[in-house]
């Protein structure tokens, strides 16, 4: 007889075969390393490519609206905009509208880093939406953004 916390190895092969939690884990990690190979000559990881163009805009964002577009905290997203303000591809300013709130904008260097990164990202897409068969990019995006 088994104690009551014991689980069965069946049910690790549940959990292995079917959580959605594990599997979105696995390919976001793979995903993100293939994106961080190929963006490396352009000197940005996959993360810090996705910030960079979470402020390309015609107007300087608030912090607020990128953590939210980027699923991050603030403290995260701070410590992750940090080295792009030391490697002079973003600002961080006050807002003049409300001082508690800041404003990002990309800087030349920063447009000129994604502007550079763009080739190999468009690639890597292509490659990736191959790779993915039948399924739709755009049916996965959009059940993917469902679920954020």
């Amino acid at each position: 007889m088994s104690k009551p916390d014991e689980l069965p190895f069946t049910v690790t092969i549940e959990v292995r075969d079917s959580c959605l939690c594990l599997h979105l884990q696995r390919a976001a990690r793979v995903l993100a390393r293939y994106y961080d190979d190929t963006l490396r000559p352009a000197g940005l990881t996959s993360g810090q490519f996705s910030l960079l163009m979470s402020l390309n805009r015609p107007e300087p964002p608030r912090m607020g609206a990128v953590s939210a577009l980027l699923a991050m905290d603030r403290t995260t997203l701070t410590a992750n905009l940090k080295p792009l303000e030391r490697r002079g591809l973003l600002t961080i300013t006050a807002d003049p509208a409300d001082k508690r709130s800041r404003l990002l904008t990309l800087t030349p260097s920063g447009r000129a880093a994604l502007a550079a990164a763009m080739p190999a990202w468009r690639e890597t897409q292509a490659e990736i939406q191959r790779r993915l068969g039948s399924t739709s990019p755009d049916r996965l995006c959009e059940d993917l953004r469902r679920l954020s």
